[in-house]
């Protein structure tokens, strides 16, 4: 390599005039991080330098009218005239849109310009900002057909639901494959929003292929934040945050109440005499969250490091809800002189303490009379103005709760404890071969725990069992994961032909361990939970039986890969991969499965032909094929296991009885279950135009999964059991995927950047039946009371997931009665509906989905603002199913109950009276920065404060309380219905405003 002496001493011999002049400056990232190894050139000549350790350069250049070009891998090229500048100090931005952006795929990384398969990244600057109770929330709706929702609402302890193109299962895992820093299965309480450097989503066949039997449901790849060479940083940053209540429901005021008592539509004895918003009471008004994160990093030539340290306080907008969680990271990297020995590792601990006691009461308590107290003196005498069986100062309605006495008598935690550690080691045997072994241990663990004290409602009443006394429960769970994989990596170049080969070996193994137990009859609150001896029911049996409960279980997965990578001219790109791969999970005779995909790429803007086509900055299109697995079903499926029957005597020499407990098989076994298999073509256009001022990219994919699992009803005998857990069915999934970037404007001191992305999707059941095992339909989303009203959703074969089914509604008698359409075409009254005349009302899952974000700069601010939204699809209105009828009074209803006074006089009915177009368009997301200038004399190198709104305003006709409920899995589009929960315990949508600040020093 010459050195910068030999390049100038070069260029004095080829003779350079007077005019010759010194520049020299700092080269920095966005940030201010300096930058080492930029390269420094005199455009048009041979006369360069570098940056060194500290950012800064030194170059003698020709003239004042030399310009001089600053290049870094994957930063964007900058250019500067010198004009007679002796500095120039020169900020450098990431290339996001270039070709040569890296992206993350299985088992390593790949240049945009090579890939083949549909991968979307979205990187830390276009992250999400504000609040997250999820890191996923960081990127929702930024890729298109990647589904995010958090059915809890803004609860601290609640988890997001995710999934990509659609519904992929019945009864396995429906979520994507994490994958944290190459460790499958990766815990997301693991992840901080500051640490995450990017998301990698492998979302067709043909990429997710190489994770064989997890790759059905796609594959987000995370990566965290690393040192960068250059001199030690620190990074603090730190918000704090308040949710105000979004849109609540309007259920009658306490004057409102007795406006129907004055009308006589409600008994006068109903009046309690006292004026309570049981809503409001449960809200928290003073909630403050809070954010810290302190950031020290580093590294030189041959090594780096990173350690993170975090704690953060959520207060959700109910009370007894929050949580807590204290973390650290730490990462490190370190090389050999000669770049071929490396090694890194890192390792994560998350502690985080939960309030599980409040949050779930708003839709439970919305009948409460708006007379009743909250705090009332305890009286049970007849003819009193309030009769209250509350004996410790509560109010106690008799055919209901008082959730703020449940606050006071009950403790609900979980103290939680999470860590990973891993390492990798690799080694350059050869020029372009490397062998690595990577390795690493997850571990989480959990204690839980319950009491209900001696002044518990439901431990004194005049029916409870407890007879006054108290009740506990603990439990606790620890699972780890120890995953191995060593693999070989070769790269080689001949002529205009590259190649790249990957083979390796994963192996992984998982162990579950629980334990629980109750007790009762604690006579004193002195101990709570913390004495379960002293509990009396485990000699006094007049007290519920106490429990104990233990399980482990575990699982191992075994794989052998490979993939191949061939590129021509660098224009045409092959990849083809292979997964064998083996689970304990199956059936003796299924073991082990295949998994192939290949797929290809065509650069046609480097074609001659496209030479004139000025427009056309990039054009490449792709086509893949690929086969994935899902073994997300719980262990043991395929094999008997025992239960516990009864206790019989067996009786000794002297008469005495011995008790023995005895065993029996719970499950039918199969040999022959294996896991499900999608099928999936992906085609797909990568383009720019103008420059590249207008950048996307569109796919088209068709899916099929086959070999469904299921529970079948099968014959008594031969089978010891009613059901058989088998494969049988067929699932489709097809769809149209949108991203568009477009750089606006760009002056000096403003910029405007859009970016959209959407996508439609459709799916079918296409059969779940064959010709040994039957099952027309799969019915969920329970309603649930008031009125037991079953399941709102039924899935049938030939149809769509989530369809609504139910009774068509046709209007009502004059005496406001129900009217529902019968399968002949005539109508009938609610006793004459049969299971005949049900049919089709809606469908739960929104066809299209969109989301605009604009991105506005002006010299040291910037703004962003969000949109989303979600199109053609239907909510069943729950709030309004349970709560819209005044057949419930004197029990609280919505206000507009009262305008259905005499227009209905029946009870609820579940119908599509009360289902309603969702569309919807929300401003998820604003958020104004302003980036302060840092003088030679400041302690710190970056300053940035912004102020942030989450969910700021919905445009929507529907008139529940919000329109993006669960739109996962097989149930969607109930309001506060999911994961089969009742659906009045929904979350209030909060907005959020937060303010923060971001220092580097």
């Amino acid at each position: 390599m010459q050195t910068n002496t030999a390049i100038a001493a070069d260029y004095h011999e080829e003779g350079r005039n007077s005019a010759q002049l010194t520049v020299s400056g700092t080269v920095t990232d966005e940030t201010g991080v300096p930058l080492l190894g930029v390269s420094v050139l005199e455009k048009g000549t041979q006369n360069g330098t570098t940056t060194d350790f500290e950012g800064n350069y030194s170059l003698q250049v020709s003239s004042s009218d030399a310009v001089l070009e600053f290049s870094y891998l994957g930063m964007k090229t900058v250019s500067r005239t010198v004009d007679n500048n002796a500095t120039i100090n020169v900020k450098m931005a990431e290339d996001n849109q270039s070709l040569d952006e890296v992206v993350v795929v299985g088992y390593g990384t790949q240049s945009r310009r090579s890939v083949t398969t549909s991968v979307a990244k979205v990187s830390a600057e276009d992250f999400n900002q504000g609040v997250v109770t999820s890191p996923l929330n960081l990127i929702q709706g930024k890729i298109p057909g990647l589904a995010i929702t958090q059915p809890g609402g803004n609860n601290p302890n609640s988890s997001a639901s995710f999934q990509i193109r659609g519904v992929t299962s019945v009864t396995g895992d429906r979520s994507p494959l994490i994958v944290i820093d190459g460790i499958p299965g990766g815990n997301l309480d693991l992840l901080q929003p500051n640490d995450i450097e990017s998301f990698d989503i492998l979302k067709d066949g043909a990429a997710a292929a190489i994770y064989g039997t997890r790759g059905n449901n796609g594959v987000i790849l995370i990566t965290t934040k690393t040192g960068k060479a250059g001199k030690t940083t620190f990074d603090y940053s730190t918000y704090l945050s308040r949710d105000f209540v979004r849109n609540r429901p309007e259920f009658l005021s306490a004057s409102e109440y007795r406006g129907l008592i004055d009308r006589g539509i409600v008994s006068p004895n109903n009046d309690l005499g006292y004026s309570t918003d049981i809503y409001d009471e449960l809200l928290d008004k003073s909630n403050l969250s809070q954010y810290h994160n302190f950031v020290a990093s580093g590294g030189s030539e041959n090594g780096n490091y990173r350690v993170s340290l975090y704690m953060s306080e959520l207060d959700g907008i109910a009370k007894e809800n929050s949580r807590k969680e204290y973390g650290f990271r730490a990462s490190f990297n370190q090389s050999t002189a000669d770049k071929k020995f490396h090694f890194q590792g890192s390792f994560t601990i998350n502690l985080n303490d939960a309030n599980l006691l409040g949050g779930g009461d708003f839709g439970l308590v919305s009948e409460w009379n708006p007379t009743a107290p909250i705090y009332a003196p305890y009286s049970v005498e007849q003819g009193t103005p309030l009769y209250n069986e509350g004996r410790y100062g509560y109010y106690q309605p008799q055919n209901g709760y008082n959730p703020f006495s449940q606050y006071e008598n009950r403790i609900n935690k979980r103290d939680q404890v999470t860590f990973s550690g891993d390492a990798k080691v690799s080694y350059e045997v050869i020029e372009g071969m490397t062998i690595a072994v990577f390795g690493s241990y997850q571990r989480n663990s959990w204690n839980d725990r319950y009491y209900r004290s001696t002044r518990d409602w439901s431990q004194y009443n005049e029916g409870s069992s407890y007879n006054g006394t108290a009740y506990a429960r603990k439990g606790n769970h620890v699972s780890y994961t120890r995953t191995f994989e060593p693999t070989l990596n070769y790269t080689k170049s001949i002529d205009d032909h590259s190649f790249e080969m990957l083979g390796g070996y994963s192996y992984q193994y998982t162990t579950t361990e629980e334990y629980s137990m109750d007790n009762s009859g604690f006579t004193t609150d002195a101990f709570e939970d913390w004495n379960f001896g002293s509990g009396n029911a485990i000699t006094d049996d007049s007290l519920p039986p106490i429990n104990l409960g233990s399980l482990k279980d575990d699982n191992t997965l075994i794989a052998f890969f490979s993939r191949l990578n061939y590129s021509y001219l660098d224009r045409y790109f092959l990849q083809a991969s292979i997964r064998y791969e083996g689970s304990s999970r199956f059936g003796v005779n299924n073991k082990w499965g295949s998994f192939p995909a290949v797929s290809a790429g065509w650069l046609i803007s480097d074609e001659e032909f496209m030479e004139n086509m000025d427009f056309l900055s990039n054009l490449k299109l792709r086509v893949g094929y690929g086969i994935t697995g899902n073994q997300g079903i719980p262990n043991y499926r395929s094999m008997i296991i025992l239960g516990t029957g009864g206790k019989y005597p067996v009786f000794d020499e002297s008469g005495t009885p011995v008790y023995y407990q005895t065993y029996g098989p719970n499950r039918n076994p199969n040999p022959d279950l294996k896991w499900e298999r999608k099928k999936e073509w992906n085609i797909g256009l990568d383009f720019g135009l103008l420059q590249n001022r207008i950048t996307g990219s569109i796919d088209v994919y068709d899916r099929k999964t086959e070999d469904l699992l299921y529970d079948y009803a099968v014959s008594q005998p031969s089978y010891i059991h009613r059901n058989l857990y088998t494969n049988v069915g067929v699932l489709k999934n097809s769809g149209v995927e949108l991203a568009l970037s477009f750089a606006v404007m760009n002056k000096e001191d403003f910029s405007w950047n859009m970016d959209f992305v959407g996508n439609y999707q459709k799916n079918e059941l296409a059969s779940l039946s064959n010709d040994l095992y039957t099952a027309e339909e799969i019915r969920g989303g329970n309603i649930g009371n008031p009125g037991n009203l079953g399941d709102a959703i039924r899935n049938k074969e030939g149809q769509s997931i989530g369809n609504f089914y139910g009774k068509k509604f046709a209007g009502f008698t004059d005496n406001g009665e129900w009217l529902f359409y019968k399968a002949d075409g005539s109508v009938g009254r609610t006793d004459e509906m049969t299971e005949e005349d049900n049919v089709v009302l809606g469908n739960g899952f929104p066809n299209f989905n969109a989301s605009l974000s604009n991105t506005f700069k002006y010299k040291n601010f910037d703004l962003t603002l969000f949109f989303r939204g979600k199109f053609d699809y239907d909510i069943l209105n729950t709030l309004d199913l349970f709560y819209g009828n005044p057949t419930l009074l004197p029990g609280n209803v919505l206000s507009s109950a009262v305008d259905n006074i005499g227009k209905i006089t029946e009870a609820p009915q579940y119908s599509d009276y009360y289902l309603e177009k969702g569309d919807f368009v929300r401003l998820d997301n604003v958020t104004l920065g302003y980036n302060f200038k840092m003088g030679s004399n400041s302690p710190f190198s970056s300053l940035r404060l912004y102020v942030n709104a989450r969910n700021v305003f919905t445009i929507t006709g529907y008139s529940g309380q919000d329109p993006e409920v669960s739109d996962t899995g097989l149930y969607p589009g109930i309001e506060g219905i999911y994961d089969g929960s009742d659906g009045r315990k929904y979350y209030p949508r909060t907005t959020t405003l937060t303010t923060g600040i971001n220092i580097q020093f």
